[in-house]
């Protein structure tokens, strides 16, 4: 079983040793993995994968490989909703006329008053109506319905993009910087950012002062000088799931080419909208947090940052605290957008949505604003001009 999961590792561009399948196996028998999938996941994932970018790689064999083994556990839900409550029997299909004429709750803080009070009054499973945590109906709370603002609960994903809270668990993806490139041109776009310097250990030949020292001195005598690289520095933000999974496969192909083009280079996810906390490992999201004050004080105010998202959100996740659809911020979006841009005084966003699209959008326009209209489109030109801004001197 274990060399065949070995084999297929490599298959799939691992590059996984001997000697760390050896490691492996001496891990086994010291019994650091004996029962559990997850210490057994962990473990090989931690011998076999030397670059976070074969991650998801190993993620996608490996589940493919152990395919009917017990999954971890989902992670504990605040509140004890029956699963029968939210079992998918009927979905809730409405014509444009019958929508409209459902009206929203229309305050935030009413809405999550509301939710409370129904999850202390509603004692057994409901569908069909407009009131309780249900399926199938015009309720703002449950799942497989129609409301224009609203929280989703125990639906596997959204249908109408109105969902202001989302209560369920989600898996996202990594970004995989080995995927080959659709088009060279965003390398030749992200190149507009440069600043190139010589710097660390003299590595490379200097031809020409080599030429002319030994002209000079009569024999042989080579010249050698550090190694030529851009020193710019970048912090790159990459928004994760949701609405941003159409994007992926562009997302991969600009963190492709950034990896390769930036020396000085830091990436982070987050979810619509920065708030306290970013990640560099999806799987480990909620565990592995990485304070957002932490980052503005261990980066120079030098780094250039970039935001690559569709900015595409429930205002409230930008403007209130409690906002997020997956977390309780005591502090809104927009107060921690604020304070990096206070550090960062060089930052842009690119937006995969098409610019025709972006004033339709009311939290585009919130963050278009807090960006001070440094948002472009992902595309060639956008990242030219994303580029030449970067590049000013501030």
């Amino acid at each position: 079983m274990f060399t065949n999961f070995f084999m297929n590792l490599r298959d799939h561009g691992v590059p996984v040793s001997l000697r760390e399948y050896l490691t492996l196996m001496e891990g086994l028998q010291a019994g650091l993995a004996q029962y559990s999938l997850d210490d057994f996941y962990y473990l090989s994932r931690a011998t076999l994968v030397k670059n976070e970018s074969n991650l998801d790689k190993f993620d996608q064999v490996f589940g493919h490989h152990f395919k009917g083994l017990e999954a971890p556990e989902a992670e504990d839900l605040i509140a004890d909703i029956p699963e029968e409550w939210l079992r998918k029997l009927a979905e809730k299909f409405l014509t444009p006329e019958e929508m409209a004429k459902i009206e929203a709750v229309g305050d935030w803080d009413k809405l999550m008053e509301t939710l409370k009070k129904r999850l202390e009054e509603q004692k057994e499973r409901h569908q069909g109506g407009n009131k309780w945590i249900g399926t199938g109906g015009t309720s703002p709370f449950g799942a497989y319905g129609y409301n224009p603002e609203g929280i989703r609960i125990g639906q596997k994903e959204g249908r109408h993009g109105r969902a202001v809270k989302v209560w369920d668990k989600r898996e996202f993806r990594n970004l995989d910087d080995n995927v080959e490139l659709g088009t060279r041109n965003i390398k030749v776009a992200l190149k507009r950012l440069r600043n190139f310097a010589r710097q660390g250990a003299a590595e490379e030949l200097d031809l020409d002062d080599t030429i002319r020292s030994t002209a000079k001195q009569g024999y042989l005598d080579i010249k050698m000088v550090p190694e030529r690289h851009n020193a710019i520095k970048v912090l790159i933000f990459f928004d994760v799931g949701g609405s941003m999974d159409p994007h992926i496969k562009l997302c991969e192909e600009l963190f492709s080419a950034a990896r390769s083009e930036f020396k000085h280079m830091e990436y982070f996810y987050f979810h619509n909208c920065l708030y306290e906390g970013v990640w560099q490992d999806n799987s480990r999201r909620h565990q592995n947090r990485i304070n957002t004050y932490d980052l503005l004080h261990k980066y120079p105010h030098d780094y250039k940052v970039i935001f690559v998202g569709d900015a595409s959100m429930s205002p409230y996740e930008i403007v209130y605290p409690g906002g997020s659809v997956e977390h309780w911020n005591e502090e809104s979006g927009e107060v921690w957008m604020r304070r990096l841009l206070e550090v960062y005084q060089s930052a842009i966003w690119l937006n995969p949505i098409k610019e025709d699209y972006w004033d339709y959008t009311h939290s585009i326009t919130l963050i278009r604003q807090l960006m001070d209209d440094k948002m472009y489109p992902l595309t060639i030109g956008g990242l030219e001009e994303a580029m030449k801004e970067l590049s000013r001197k501030k």
